[in-house]
């Protein structure tokens, strides 16, 4: 007779109770192993799903993802020039926090040349590509917009012609691509009343500056903001090019900054993500620490409410592996029970977090050997306990 199925099916209840109360925990250590892969996934999903060999930025900067880079949007001519360059796009990538649907969201726009250029939406699931010079936009479902809906940006509406899923910048926030020309003048784009007042200021330094009105007129073109710059050029390189030789070339001919793809996500991944990174790892860390903890004093608990059980067993002559099996066999039913209920549910909500949650084989794999050698270790402190039972307290001694 095996007495830890006859104890479960007699506390039917309590053990099942007990499962989903440990499953539920469990299912938070998975969903934190989720935003941990998940962050890192978002961080580089821009860069891994950009087709292009080279990103070129400003010179000294680490952009145009981790910090601001700003270019002449010509400047993708020069670099098109380049011997070994089969073609070069101009490309741009801000994040905006506007009105949808009546909610502020946050969101990032990406801006490319949509006739034929690098940095296009490559997972369209409904819809399909830009194909106008101004005016659509695809966005991602993330957004909460549908095909064929109007969305308004600074002054104009752009019409959504397709939609992505997945599409995200490093903070899990949706993408919106739209044509270049149309994303220079939502980032740059100003209201009459401010140009009026950047106008008359820049009117006012000029004639202090010595010109006369009819000059500082002529002159105000020269000092007013240009709004056509880019982040980045996207290259693609000709066949058997050398990436690292090519780098070099840019950098030290145009004077930008080049760096590969590996580069951009190493970039990324030591930059902006990494103290997220290390928090969400030491919060994982002490969540399955917990569990182990949470576990222990449930095997001990349910070890004590027996406890005269056990010294009856004992009485009657059992061995003590008798005892040591009751109380490992619960205490690894309890774990595996939780661990399996646990990822089920995640499993079946996994789609509705507000983070992308990516759940690793090999992942779910080591976390559930751990909580399972740690279920094995928990259980240790109520099976030294049911030893030192002595046989006398079933008679009440």
């Amino acid at each position: 007779m095996d007495l830890a199925i006859k104890d479960v099916q007699r506390h039917l209840g309590k053990f099942i109770a007990t499962i989903v109360g440990v499953g539920l925990l469990f299912a938070i250590v998975l969903i934190m192993n989720g935003i941990f892969a998940g962050n890192i996934a978002d961080g580089v999903w821009l860069v891994e799903n950009t087709d292009t060999d080279l990103w070129v930025v400003e010179r000294d900067r680490g952009g145009p993802f981790n910090e601001p880079s700003r270019l002449p949007e010509d400047a993708w001519k020069s670099v098109a020039a380049t011997p070994g360059v089969a073609q070069a796009s101009p490309y741009i990538n801000y994040g905006v926090q506007r009105e949808v649907h009546g909610k502020e969201q946050q969101y990032t726009i990406v801006g490319y040349d949509v006739f034929g250029g690098m940095g296009g939406p490559g997972r369209i699931v409904e819809g399909r590509r830009i194909e106008r010079a101004h005016y659509e936009m695809v966005a991602d479902r993330k957004l909460g917009v549908a095909l064929g809906e109007r969305l308004k940006l600074g002054v104009h509406e752009y019409t959504v012609v397709g939609l992505t899923k997945g599409a995200v910048d490093s903070g899990g926030n949706p993408l919106v691509y739209l044509a270049l020309a149309d994303a220079q003048e939502v980032l740059y784009q100003q209201d009459n009343r401010a140009l009026e007042a950047a106008r008359a200021a820049n009117l006012k330094r000029l004639e202090a500056a010595g010109n006369t009105p009819e000059q500082a007129r002529r002159l105000l073109p020269l000092v007013s903001a240009n709004s056509d710059t880019i982040n980045a050029v996207l290259v693609r390189l000709s066949p058997g090019a050398d990436p690292a030789r090519m780098a070099g070339n840019i950098r030290d001919w145009l004077y930008f900054n080049v760096y590969t793809s590996a580069q951009e996500i190493e970039l990324m991944t030591e930059g902006k993500l990494k103290k997220m990174t290390a928090l969400l790892g030491l919060f994982r860390i002490l969540l399955i620490a917990v569990s182990i903890i949470i576990i222990a004093l449930l095997i001990y608990v349910l070890t004590m409410e027996k406890i005269k059980a056990i010294a009856t067993l004992k009485l009657m002559g059992a061995d003590n592996w008798v005892i040591v099996r009751l109380i490992l066999e619960q205490s690894l039913v309890l774990t595996v029970a939780a661990f399996g209920f646990a990822y089920v549910l995640v499993q079946l909500t996994l789609d509705r977090f507000p983070r992308t949650l990516v759940l690793l084989p090999e992942e779910t794999l080591i976390t559930f050997a751990v909580i399972f050698v740690g279920g094995i270790l928990a259980s240790l402190l109520g099976i030294v306990q049911a030893l030192r039972t002595p046989p006398s307290l079933a008679l009440g001694g």
